[in-house]
């Protein structure tokens, strides 16, 4: 009779642990203590899952700890409570006060930790498992494998995929699709693609995590094809497919360019619309999850239209979805909207999140509505390291590098910890203004913080100390790296360049080949810019080669370093081609082109290609406009550079700034033209630069124009006493017009000063060697001395790029 009082107790309290209902489950309690049945400990185990399952874990373990005769089963409804509530300090000390444990004590625990986000300790607790010779099971090794996914650890998970072979649980549903997310969270893509084909029934999980796999590696169109699989072989699709690929499609649309499909020709947009058809038609309008994923589909696809129509339409809304629409407008650069969603967010009664602050701080960034966007970062109670991040890279990108480095400085002040995304950032803020010493003390946080070995980190570094002309520092930094990637190459390549150490480059670069590291559209730009100083056209087809046969011929910033290289080597025919061919062009691109006519001393080709630029509708800007009347001062059209220069800022908007008016006074003074130059210098801004008194200098001595060229010295021994070139040029003028005296006065106040000139230099490529020559060298050698004597242009650590001998050309 008692066992069947019991059976019956027992069933009512199931009853009451599947439905939560605490009430009535303690006056079950009670009626089990008024009938002196707590001894029982089938009734007492069945309690402690009660409680536990209703959140009551004091009064659960108060229980256990008073119960006469407890089993293993007692030991786990105590431990699976203590589990699901994560008190993971409490569960961890019950499993090891444990009289006995088996397998499902063991996966418990591992399992708690796991989900937890203790992955690493999960790990620990399975080694453990091993080592006391428990074999795990298909729940073990589920756990185990996806917490070797989360922490990227593959050589555990390959160890685990073993012995799920060996024990014969490989093509068991959960282990296989636990493989499968290993695999697809360490990126090891065709080891997940192997793994979904070995599975032994594929099911809606299976096909999600396969399209979330090859959706994150960039491979749209086989994630659109395995939703395609999946709804043609009949599996169910449910919300969270579908939540699945939309996400697809969503990142189809993130880039400049929506992705196509090879397969139809539709952008992945067109897809969205289709799946947001399906979703209608399977009934699940009314899903919120699924309606976010709709909103972010469009919103990154740029078709914030649609989102708002279906925004207005939804029965219900969360923070999510406002986030969604402000992170949208913001993407769309209208702050105004952002900001407007916003405001209608807090007056509906939602609290802005997290997520929502760096949305309206990155729609601020991208409008450049930096002080916006400090305004709401000041508002925020207690900002997060993403939040600080977001403001900080606002100011970096935006130049403000000096409020970046004060804020950097605010966020050490209040104890907040500096991630790898916040050293790089700053980091590029001290290598943009040159601050070294700060540099140095952000090297220093980044070596209290363990980031130093970081390749984000590493990178920001080296860039740094090599625009600090600390190339010997950054060299260092990269030769200690315990891995490099293309990122911490290109650093340093072009770190190299910027300190005229391009020989150094082009060793550095032939060197990451022999690593087998692939160049990028980077690493070809900068490798092809040392091509250009060093003049040598050889290396430079070279380069052009193994682009050709690398795929980036066609990367707009590649092809206008190959159009500079061509006309810095002095083949603008080769240069123009190549400008011809290719099939995206911006303004940089055409800046090239005209720049390579201008350095030819192909005026009238330079203007034309100018006029053909704004002919097509192409905005100049102010580089443009240098390269044009370059053009213009070097060919003699003094007016139609007068007049590209007067259309500035009426025609385009553009503040003519010193280099444009040197061009013009250049010009004028070429021209003969020294009044006009004069008045024009009277006028402009820039009137206390160096730079123009001593272009009209120059131009003086070639019209013998004593006056102006004294006039001009005499500014310029003000503005810059220790400058060689107005001692040389005057003392020059002076000799070519038989005044010996004046001419020596300029010498000896040359010398008296202390004013040095350095000598010229000049070279002759052959057969891929570079020879170097010096003023007052012996150029009296025949060929077979000269190509005995020659240097290697990749070898020669001496190789100088200014030719500033204008008597050379006639000794040779």
């Amino acid at each position: 009779m008692e066992s069947k009082i019991i059976a019956y107790l027992s069933n009512l309290l199931q009853s009451c642990i599947d439905k939560k209902a605490h009430l009535s489950g303690k006056l079950l309690h009670g009626y089990i203590f008024r009938n002196g049945l707590s001894a029982d400990t089938f009734l007492s185990n069945r309690l402690v899952e009660f409680y536990s399952k209703c959140g009551h874990t004091s009064t659960a373990r108060h229980l256990f700890n008073k119960m006469p005769h407890r089993n293993i089963y007692s030991w786990h409804a105590m431990l699976d409570g203590y589990c699901k509530a994560s008190k993971l300090k409490d569960a961890h000390e019950l499993f090891a006060a444990m009289p006995e444990r088996n397998t499902v004590s063991w996966n418990t625990l591992i399992s708690a930790f796991f989900q937890s986000g203790f992955e690493q300790k999960a790990l620990d607790f399975y080694h453990t498992m091993n080592l006391e010779g428990f074999v795990p099971t298909r729940f073990t090794l589920a756990s185990v494998l996806s917490a070797c996914g989360a922490l990227m650890d593959m050589d555990c998970g390959r160890e685990c995929h073993g012995v799920a072979i060996k024990i014969g649980l490989e093509k068991n549903m959960y282990v296989a699709n636990a493989l499968l997310y290993m695999y697809a969270k360490s990126r090891c893509i065709e080891d997940a693609i192997r793994a979904f084909g070995d599975l032994p029934g594929l099911n809606e999980v299976s096909f999600t995590a396969m399209m979330g796999v090859l959706a994150e590696s960039d491979r749209v169109e086989e994630a659109f094809s395995m939703f395609r699989s999946m709804y043609r072989t009949g599996i169910r699709i449910d919300s969270i497919s579908l939540s699945s690929v939309l996400g697809v499609c969503a990142r189809g649309g993130m880039g400049e360019f929506c992705f196509t499909s090879e397969t139809y020709g539709f952008p992945s947009y067109i897809h969205g619309q289709q799946i947001h058809g399906l979703t209608v038609k399977l009934g699940f309008e009314s899903d919120l999850h699924l309606n976010n994923s709709l909103l972010d589909m469009y919103s990154k696809n740029g078709d914030m239209d649609s989102a708002e129509i279906i925004f207005n339409y939804l029965a219900e809304v969360s923070v999510v979805s406002w986030n969604i629409m402000i992170g949208g407008y913001g993407k769309k650069h209208q702050t105004d909207k952002a900001l407007e969603y916003m405001e209608k967010m807090q007056c509906q009664g939602f609290e802005p999140d997290e997520v929502t602050c760096i949305n309206m701080l990155a729609a601020c960034i991208k409008s450049r509505h930096i002080e916006t966007g400090r305004q709401i970062f000041d508002r925020m109670v207690c900002p997060s390291l993403s939040s600080w991040n977001a403001i900080l890279s606002g100011y970096s990108q935006n130049e403000n590098h000096e409020e970046a480095i004060n804020l950097f400085r605010q966020m050490q002040f209040q104890g907040v910890q500096p991630d790898r995304t916040t050293l790089a950032i700053i980091l590029s803020s001290c290598a943009g203004i040159g601050l070294l010493e700060s540099g140095k003390q952000v090297h220093a946080a980044s070596l209290k913080a363990i980031f130093h070995a970081d390749i984000y980190v590493a990178s920001g570094l080296i860039g740094m100390y090599s625009k600090c002309n600390k190339i010997e520092m950054a060299k260092c930094i990269f030769n200690r790296m315990p891995e490099l990637d293309i990122v911490c190459w290109n650093s340093m390549i072009a770190g190299f360049s910027l300190n005229s150490l391009d020989k150094e480059a082009f060793t550095f670069f032939k060197k990451m080949l022999g690593k087998g590291m692939m160049p990028t559209e980077f690493s070809y730009a900068t490798v092809l810019s040392c091509c250009a100083k060093l003049l040598s056209f050889s290396q430079g087809r070279q380069i052009h080669a193994q682009i050709t046969k690398d795929g980036y011929i066609n990367d707009v910033f590649v092809g206008s370093s190959l159009i500079d290289m061509y006309s810095k080597c002095g083949d603008v025919d080769l240069a123009r081609q190549f400008f011809d061919e290719m099939p995206f062009k911006n303004t940089v691109t055409w800046n090239e082109m005209i720049h390579g006519y201008a350095q030819n001393g192909c005026g009238d080709e330079a203007v034309t290609l100018y006029e053909d630029m704004i002919g097509l509708g192409e905005e100049p800007n102010s580089i443009t406009f240098v390269s044009v009347l370059t053009a213009c001062s070097h060919s003699g059209l003094v007016d139609t550079g007068s007049k590209i220069f007067n259309s500035m800022q009426l025609e385009h908007g553009v503040d003519p700034l010193l280099d444009h008016y040197t061009c013009i006074v250049d010009a004028l003074g070429r021209a003969g033209r020294f009044h006009e130059a004069e008045v024009l210098i009277e006028t402009m801004p820039y009137k206390d630069d160096p730079i123009i008194w001593e272009v009209l200098l120059s131009s003086c001595r070639v019209h013998a124009n004593v006056d102006l060229a004294r006039r001009a010295a005499e500014e310029l021994f003000r503005l810059d006493p220790q400058n060689s070139a107005p001692y040389v040029l005057l003392g020059n003028m002076y000799s070519s017009l038989g005044r010996w005296e004046e001419a020596k006065f300029i010498r000896k106040m040359m010398n008296d000063k202390q004013v040095y000139k350095n000598p010229g230099y000049s070279w002759v490529e052959h057969k891929n060697r570079m020879q170097v020559f010096k003023v007052d060298d012996d150029f009296g050698i025949d060929v077979a001395e000269f190509e005995a004597k020659n240097v290697d242009v990749r070898d020669s650590a001496d190789l100088l790029v200014k030719c500033d001998c204008p008597n050379l050309a006639t000794r040779l």
